[in-house]
């Protein structure tokens, strides 16, 4: 489904992602792991259009994405979460996730007909889904923490993904509220059919859910592959599990 091929991006000298190559199969889920400053928030804002690369390549479904910009990437099937909570805070969670879901709708509406009306049934669907039905009144703002990454994911979720990425999806969550999203996310690829590709500092999180594992390190690819052989190779054990 998605393929980086040799990536790079500078920012005056500092090479930020040097040559990453990445490899996402439909229907796996793929964790990007890395030390802090790796690059891995910046694989994958290149990946969303948000960055443009100073090289390489990005193929999305035999699609050259590479240049595009963010809202056409989004329209081909990727959506993404940030590290911080990305929402609006002054509306309801269910006006939160609507906003997404008519976003993507092209069918023209109706200007004299009430916008909270419109595709109610799939705005509380996609809210069932994450386990934020009964907050669907609530300010977004006033959301536990925990809460507030389900509403960005669910916003995702609206935006009819393929891919769906996540960037550091547990950070600051209570052990509780992590284990909640573990196997959120595990749900969301099984019943939705959904590809994800996340990146995460909680290895128990990691090895938990992850068919394949990208390791970065400083801005390139050091390996990639399945979970054990991860946790086996003596490169990443040197230079992110930190054993000699």
């Amino acid at each position: 489904m998605l393929v980086v091929e040799n990536i790079q991006k500078h920012f005056d000298g500092f090479k930020a992602v040097n040559g990453a190559c990445l490899s996402v199969e439909t229907g796996e889920i793929v964790a990007v792991i890395g030390p802090n400053g790796a690059g891995k928030t910046t694989l994958f804002n290149l990946i969303t259009g948000q960055l443009k690369p100073d090289g390489g390549k990005i193929t999305f479904s035999d699609e050259d994405i590479t240049f595009l910009p963010p809202h056409r990437i989004c329209k081909k099937g990727i959506a993404r979460s940030f590290q911080i909570a990305n929402i609006f805070h002054r509306l309801t969670v269910f006006r939160n996730v609507q906003v997404s879901v008519l976003s993507q709708k092209t069918r023209n509406l109706n200007v004299f007909f009430p916008s909270d009306r419109f595709f109610v049934e799939e705005t509380r669907a996609i809210m069932e889904s994450v386990g934020l039905a009964d907050k669907d009144r609530e300010i977004a703002g006033a959301l536990s923490h925990g809460d507030r990454r389900l509403l960005e994911i669910a916003v995702a979720l609206g935006n009819e993904p393929r891919l769906l990425i996540l960037d550091e999806p547990t950070a600051g969550m209570s052990p509780e509220e992590t284990a909640t999203t573990i196997q959120l996310i595990k749900r969301l690829a099984d019943t939705r059919g959904l590809t994800i590709l996340f990146c995460e500092h909680d290895m128990d999180v990691v090895f938990d859910v992850s068919h394949r594992i990208m390791v970065m390190e400083q801005g390139r690819t050091l390996i990639q592959g399945a979970p054990e052989e991860i946790k086996k190779n003596p490169e990443v054990q040197r230079a992110y599990l930190g054993n000699e």
